[in-house]
């Protein structure tokens, strides 16, 4: 838990008016809903990855990079364009051609946190219930007061039961409140449960409860993903949330290879659940994509393994947006300032819903 200290420094730092005079500045715009809304985070995934493409310097590095050779020949190429499509080709085919993406600070693009920890849980706050509490300062766990939109989603008649999140991080259960709430949470290393289990997921209880040896706080992604697509096959949710998470604990441990690996495989995840969604009646043409990150890194080789309220570049972060009533409008290139305070609002109107609690910020104005 951070000191009183800290948070008096950061008040100092970020007064009262701050996050409001950003709210001001953002028009509210009416969202086309769709009936279901995927929320899809990478946990501490940089916007110089996946707008530029793997970092020379990182990739070169002996420090970061036990294989460099291999590594530059699946990644590596002579300009940005192709070396983002090497890393991330579901983003730069498909999301590219069909939706939005927001966060090139290379074009003056720029989507930020507002709150002003620049790490897990205050991001993950931030995201989902649209205020930044600079009383959530760590990531311990710990019961979130603030109501969240997948909650406030869940008490509305015609989303009632169907608001899911699948995330490896064992926090989330704290971060969304599952004990207020009443959605389901499954995170870390739960096991599914119920009393009419599919063979998949008995197997996927099997495989968490007595093949992984060394269970950390962070599930492996794939495992994740699994219990997701097996629940959204089984019950067709309305709205579910994929939390992934190794893309950050790849990073802390310096290992840029294993980094860049795992965002590929981020990408092949999201590509695999678009196509399920595009091959399900119900969800085809009728399902919104909102993939993000929970804060930035930093910017330096230096410091890129880490993240912080002192860090720079842990603020910077990205958004990409895909669905119906999304126009086709690629890689946003004009000069803006966003906030991820304002995905929440987001969220609930492309619901169709006004998520109507505290004094949140208003919805993206998407193009």
């Amino acid at each position: 838990m951070k000191s009183i200290w800290a948070s008096l420094i950061l008040v100092m730092i970020f007064p009262s008016g701050f996050v409001q005079k950003q709210k001001n500045e953002t028009v509210h715009q009416k969202l086309t809903p769709a009936a279901n809304i995927f929320i899809i985070t990478t946990d501490g995934f940089r916007w110089q990855e996946l707008f530029n493409g793997a970092d020379s310097l990182l990739l070169n590095s002996d420090e970061f990079t036990s294989d460099a050779e291999t590594l530059a020949t699946l990644y590596w190429a002579d300009t940005k364009e192709e070396r983002r499509k090497k890393l991330m080709p579901f983003f730069w085919s498909v999301i590219s051609a069909k939706g939005q993406m927001y966060g090139n600070r290379d074009f003056d693009n720029k989507v930020n946190t507002a709150n002003a920890y620049s790490i897990s849980y205050p991001g993950y706050n931030e995201i989902f219930t649209g205020t930044t509490d600079l009383t959530i300062s760590s990531n311990g766990k710990y019961y979130n007061p603030n109501i969240n939109v997948l909650e406030y989603l869940n008490t509305k008649p015609s989303f009632a039961g169907k608001v899911v999140a699948f995330t490896s991080w064992d926090v989330f259960p704290y971060i969304l409140n599952e004990k207020r709430s009443g959605m389901l949470v499954n995170s870390g290393y739960e096991s599914i449960k119920g009393l009419k289990l599919s063979p998949q997921q008995a197997v996927l209880n099997t495989v968490q409860e007595e093949l992984v040896n060394e269970k950390t706080a962070t599930r492996y992604d794939q495992l994740t993903f699994f219990a997701a697509k097996e629940y959204i096959t089984q019950h067709h949710p309305r709205v579910v949330y994929l939390g992934l998470g190794e893309t950050d604990e790849f990073a802390h441990q310096g290992r840029y290879d294993l980094y860049l690996e795992q965002a590929n495989k981020v990408d092949r995840m999201i590509a695999e659940l678009w196509h399920l969604v595009q091959i399900t009646p119900g969800y085809k043409n009728n399902t919104t994509f909102i993939i993000t990150t929970d804060h930035g890194r930093g910017s330096r080789s230096s410091k890129w393994t880490s993240h912080g309220e002192f860090i720079r570049g842990s603020s910077q972060a990205w958004m990409a947006v895909m669905g119906p009533g999304i126009s086709p409008a690629g890689e946003i290139k004009e000069k803006q300032q966003l906030y991820q305070q304002q995905i929440a609002q987001t969220i609930a109107g492309l619901a169709g819903e006004e998520f109507v609690v505290n004094d949140i910020a208003p919805a993206l104005s998407l193009k």
